[in-house]
């Protein structure tokens, strides 16, 4: 198979490729993102390069957004460039996708349904569009993993940073907030066998990649303070903004023929280690 991977410098794609390199030999990859080129912007309509990569690969997946963690969609998701970036990835990318028929992942959020949130309704767009061409949608449930554009952190980045560089971890909420969060090479693996399964899963079945299992932010601010004794959480007064207390329950469908296998705490050690690893990078000044 050849993939081409929309967004491959991002936290799923970078982990997906890497994956494929490292343990799938026989597939290749086509690696498509703007933090590689700015020929690689799925914003310029009639992409010629996208065009040829779409044309050239056996199976897209799209992950490309305009996203980061809630710190980045509290500030951004309502603004016009948020809006426009992403109604120009969508529009751009669904028309070449349908103009060479291909198949195709469209990455969404778990959070669709949820009007209130304008990234949420823009996931509903890509939905919609993907429904319309008979793609697969995938819902994803807050996927951890390493991630480099420290400016779109999400909230367990965020925190190992916070616990490593002040031994405070203050939070942006009281920290009751429940969500579930799946670790990146599950969410891999999970992908791989969606696509063995292409044809035959039904487009009715809602995909939703989760662990399965709802923690609170309290819960991972304790995992990580464990990995930096001393460190003191220090939860904010305000409750869950973002999401609003609103919680799905994930379909389960999925569990019929792939189940996570990394817990919450096995994977955030696993996350520490690569960080420390890479402190310059993550830690700046304070590397030990």
């Amino acid at each position: 198979m050849k993939y081409l991977v929309l967004g491959s410098a991002g936290q799923i794609g970078s982990a997906f490729v890497k994956k494929i390199k490292k343990e799938h030999k026989n597939d290749s990859i086509i690696e498509f993102d703007i933090e590689t080129s700015p020929k690689e912007d799925l914003r310029i309509y009639h992409n010629e390069l996208l065009d040829k990569a779409v044309k050239e690969c056996d199976f897209v997946f799209f992950f490309a957004f305009d996203v980061g963690g809630s710190r980045y969609l509290k500030t951004y998701q309502n603004t016009f460039d948020f809006i426009s970036n992403n109604t120009k990835i969508i529009n751009n990318t669904f028309d070449i996708i349908k103009k060479h028929n291909k198949p195709f992942i469209f990455a969404s959020s778990q959070m669709a349904n949820m009007s209130f949130s304008g990234y949420g309704r823009l996931k509903a767009v890509g939905e919609s569009y993907t429904n319309a061409l008979a793609g697969l949608v995938v819902k994803f449930w807050n996927v951890y993993g390493i991630e480099h554009d420290l400016n779109k952190s999400h909230v367990i980045t965020d925190l190992i940073i916070k616990a490593r560089n002040t031994k405070t971890i203050d939070l942006l909420t009281d920290g009751t907030e429940e969500r579930q969060f799946l670790y990146a090479d599950d969410c891999c693996e999970c992908l791989l066998e969606i696509v063995k399964r292409y044809k035959d899963i039904p487009r009715y079945k809602e995909l939703h990649v989760t662990n399965f299992e709802w923690s609170s932010v309290l819960d991972v601010a304790e995992i990580i303070a464990s990995h930096y004794p001393g460190s003191k959480i220090i939860p904010s007064t305000s409750g869950d903004d973002f999401q609003k207390n609103k919680k799905n329950e994930p379909d389960p469908y999925i569990l019929e023929f792939w189940k996570p296998k990394t817990n919450l705490k096995t994977g955030i050690s696993k996350i520490v280690s690569v960080m420390e690893k890479e402190a310059e990078h993550f830690f700046g000044k304070n590397k030990k």
